[in-house]
């Protein structure tokens, strides 16, 4: 069984998108796609437009992401380690073969979880759609360097997914593609990075939106080292630094893209300085799904 778990946030028409994607999938093996999301309005929607009955929906009580996340793994956990609990977002849609690269990578046992590959779907002529694409080719080469070495990674939460039966939840303030790779790792499975497994996402297009969503992104993998001190770290700012400077130096194609590189250094500073003078300030992540300033720039048809 092959269970997809998508979690959306008020964004039926992107969300149905997400559905459509993965109910096309070519597969031999038995799917079954869930919905979690908060609204009913949202559940009204893809009920009318979904009469496909791999669908199934459940309605978030509200409590958080973490809470959710929980009451997921208390639904669907089993012992049988040939299930795979694959995870995504209704605000972003994979590409036609993901299911599939999927699959096939797990029939290596050793095999836990598995990452699959963001892309950006904004242009690369505009200064965010270049920052998307520097950032999304950096990880592309920091993963394949740890698959190659089959070190511990951190997924994205875009697209991921594991064995049924080696994870029973997940921590309240730790995102959950960083902890639930890392429980699996602890077990003695490795995760791997399968390229080929594509997920395309709406980049932030505004500096207001690009910041907030960077801040929140720093800050909630900066309580890592408190709460999981073992958990090899693969996104800070010296991880950036040593990983990416050369890599990014290399990257530009043109004196235009030039520019935007050196702005994106400095922007990377002001975030990582803010998302530090907001933890001392005590304004600690927050795993509820979303608050009410939403980042409207990533968000893709609704």
């Amino acid at each position: 069984m092959i269970t997809i778990i998508i979690t959306s946030y008020k964004e039926p028409k992107a969300t149905l998108r997400a559905v459509k994607a993965f109910l096309d999938q070519k597969i031999k093996e038995e799917l079954k796609v869930i919905v979690v999301d908060p609204f009913e309005t949202t559940e009204e929607f893809l009920k009318k437009e979904i009469k496909d009955t791999r669908f199934e929906f459940i309605l978030d009580p509200g409590e958080g992401k973490p809470f959710a996340m929980n009451m997921i793994f208390e639904t669907f956990f089993s012992e049988n380690k040939n299930d795979i609990i694959v995870f995504s977002d209704g605000d972003v849609h994979v590409s036609e073969n993901s299911l599939d690269e999927i699959i096939k990578a797990f029939k290596d046992k050793k095999v836990g979880a598995i990452t699959g590959k963001p892309v950006a779907t904004n242009s690369k002529n505009t200064k965010f759609g270049y920052w998307a694409k520097l950032s999304y080719d950096g990880i592309d080469k920091v993963r394949k360097r740890l698959d190659a070495k089959k070190e511990f990674m951190q997924c994205s939460g875009y697209l991921f997914a594991i064995r049924n039966g080696l994870v029973k939840e997940t921590q309240p303030d730790v995102p959950e593609d960083c902890y639930i790779p890392y429980v699996v790792w602890k077990k003695g499975k490795t995760v791997k990075y399968v390229d080929k497994a594509e997920v395309f996402v709406q980049y932030p297009s505004n500096w207001k939106d690009w910041v907030k969503q960077r801040v929140r992104t720093i800050k909630a993998h900066e309580n890592i080292p408190r709460i999981i001190p073992d958990m090899p770290r693969t996104k800070s700012f010296w991880n950036e630094i040593k990983e990416g400077l050369i890599f990014s130096l290399l990257h530009p194609r043109s004196l235009k893209e030039f520019y935007w590189l050196i702005q994106l250094y400095f922007a990377r500073v002001y975030i990582y300085y803010r998302s530090y003078k907001e933890a001392k300030l005590k304004k600690e992540f927050d795993p509820a799904w979303r608050d009410d300033s939403e980042i409207q720039s990533a968000k893709p048809m609704d």
